[in-house]
């Protein structure tokens, strides 16, 4: 059941009305706080991040650049910087020359573009009267060098030495024997009449219908410029007279134009000046240089090329695993990817190797247990400068190549059924089979109580006694062999634990007992078994369990 506002008292009734301001504030406030702000975004790549082509925008080159003429008014009211200010048509500036009064009547208007334009149009704008002749060229190295761009005169002919062209026009024919242009040619024409004082022309003139400039080198060629000059040559008026003299003669220019874009083959969207001054372009896609003509130091993995309305073109940086910083472009292997990757990548670091860096180098294997971008994806494998036949171990499993007889990850150890020997060639070596072998003895049983009396049970000895022996080793009994009054016992020497005066080796040796000890079990000795033999030089000194 609804209620009317006024049955409310007087002070709930204004902060009902309170609150309803407040919810239509609210209201109205939706769209722009749930508006998010919008994230400006950069014009070589599509929402979805892949590069596209960029242009810069279309400006006038000429806008603010510095002009050099040949001949100014000397009172210097009327500059040259008059040329490219941003005056408006109501109230412009004019540039003016010296009075001229003898032939030549040449004047020259040189203007520096800063880097690279491709330019679509050049315009002027006389104060005076437009002269009969002028003449356009174009530098593409910074006014080292010029070409022609275009030509204006009533006399071609007579002036430029070039047949008169209109707008159009399609060029006469070729005499058998002449030589035909095969690309965009300076035209000269008449200045039209109905254009009053301006003197302008397009870089498409004379250009069959249809050119694409992303297509043609030619093109591109035509309409790049760094600097554009303008020569002014033959103004309207009286001729000459004998000697030279004519009647007082300015040329005045209130305006030159230079329509056209940044050059930046289409890698970037904008020219900005840099940290020496320089204009230049702002370039993306992997690119670098003034003119983004050149793919960057690490983006060589396919050659550069100027992007087009279908393909940005962009350099890729080389496949390289984060384990280099360096690459360089191969055209075979390119070709052998089917126009797909060239990169080589160089100095390969953290211990990997491959034209990708995408291996181990030789003495190291990858550690599953990591990515192959890791600084540590390649582990040393160590293997033993003795028991390895080799530095290089597989590459999954980091086993190392072993010598007969060595086993173990890295060869650091005998396998079952080899003993170590002193050679570095062969340094385990098979043990030979246990044979026993009779051994006779000339004493009787009964006579070994007066010779020696064998120990029962395990045999010890204090540190004392041990600290007096020369040595102390542990060795494994093989086959045992008499020799007259004595017993050979071949021996493998397992273990040294101390040794003076005549250093002992690990490896094979041999062992020699007196029979009658033998034969009174003092001390007992089993082939098979390992025992520890403590000993000194001097007779008698020894001791073994």
């Amino acid at each position: 059941m609804s209620c009317p506002i006024s049955q409310f008292p007087l002070g709930t009734r204004a902060m009902l009305g309170q609150m309803l301001w407040l919810l239509l504030a609210v209201w109205m406030l939706a769209p722009v706080l749930s508006a998010s702000p919008q994230v400006p975004t950069d014009p070589c790549y599509d929402e979805a991040g892949a590069p596209q082509r960029c242009i810069p925008e279309f400006v006038n080159a000429a806008l603010g650049r510095e002009v050099q003429a040949s001949s100014t008014d000397p009172r210097q009211t009327h500059p040259a910087a008059f040329l490219t200010d941003a005056s408006a048509a109501a109230d412009r500036t004019c540039w003016r020359s010296e009075t001229l009064t003898r032939t030549p009547l040449n004047v020259t208007l040189t203007l520096p573009l800063g880097k690279a334009f491709e330019v679509v149009y050049v315009s002027l704008h006389f104060c005076s009267a437009r002269p009969d002749s002028a003449a356009v060229f174009k530098s593409q190295d910074h006014g080292r060098s010029w070409s022609p761009l275009r030509f204006f005169s009533s006399q071609c002919n007579r002036v430029y030495g070039r047949p008169s062209r209109a707008v159009g026009q399609a060029p006469a024919q070729a005499s058998l024997g002449s030589i035909v242009p095969r690309g965009p040619e300076a035209l000269c024409s008449e200045p039209p009449p109905r254009t009053g004082p301006l003197l302008a022309f397009s870089m498409q003139d004379g250009l069959p219908p249809g050119q694409d400039l992303d297509s043609s080198p030619v093109l591109q060629d035509w309409v790049t410029a760094t600097d554009i000059r303008v020569v002014l040559t033959r103004p309207v008026g009286p001729r000459a007279t004998e000697g030279g003299v004519v009647a007082p003669y300015v040329y005045s220019v209130g305006e030159l134009q230079v329509g056209g874009r940044c050059k930046c083959n289409g890698h970037a969207s904008r020219c900005v000046v840099d940290t020496q001054g320089r204009l230049v372009c702002d370039c993306r896609h992997g690119t670098e240089g003034p003119d983004c003509e050149r793919c960057k130091p690490f983006y060589c993995d396919r050659p550069w090329q100027r992007a087009t309305a279908h393909e940005a073109h962009a350099c890729l940086a080389c496949s390289c695993n984060g384990h280099a910083r360096r690459c360089r472009f191969n055209m075979e292997l390119y070709r052998l990817s089917g126009r797909r990757s060239g990169g080589v990548c160089l100095n390969c670091r953290h211990n990997t190797a491959g034209r990708h860096c995408h291996y181990c180098r030789e003495g190291f294997y990858r550690d599953q247990t990591r990515v192959l971008s890791h600084r540590r994806a390649c582990k040393a494998c160590d293997c033993h400068p003795v028991g390895a036949a080799g530095k290089t171990c597989n590459q999954t499993t980091g086993q190392c190549p072993c010598k007969d007889g060595v086993t173990g990850l890295t060869c650091n150890r005998c396998a079952p059924g080899f003993q170590q020997s002193r050679s570095p060639v062969a340094p385990c070596v098979k043990i030979p089979a246990m044979v026993p072998t009779g051994v006779t003895s000339t004493v009787a049983p009964e006579d070994c109580d007066s010779h020696c009396k064998p120990a029962r049970g395990s045999y010890r000895i204090n540190l004392k006694k041990y600290c007096g022996k020369d040595y102390a080793v542990q060795v494994a009994v093989g086959a045992a062999e008499a020799v007259g009054s004595w017993t050979r016992f071949s021996v493998a020497v397992v273990s040294v634990y101390k040794s003076r005066e005549e250093r002992a080796r690990r490896g094979e040796s041999v062992l020699w007992v007196p029979a009658r000890d033998l034969a009174c079990r003092c001390p007992r000795v089993h082939p098979g078994h390992s025992y520890l033999i403590l000993g000194g030089t001097a007779p008698g000194t020894g001791v073994g369990e």
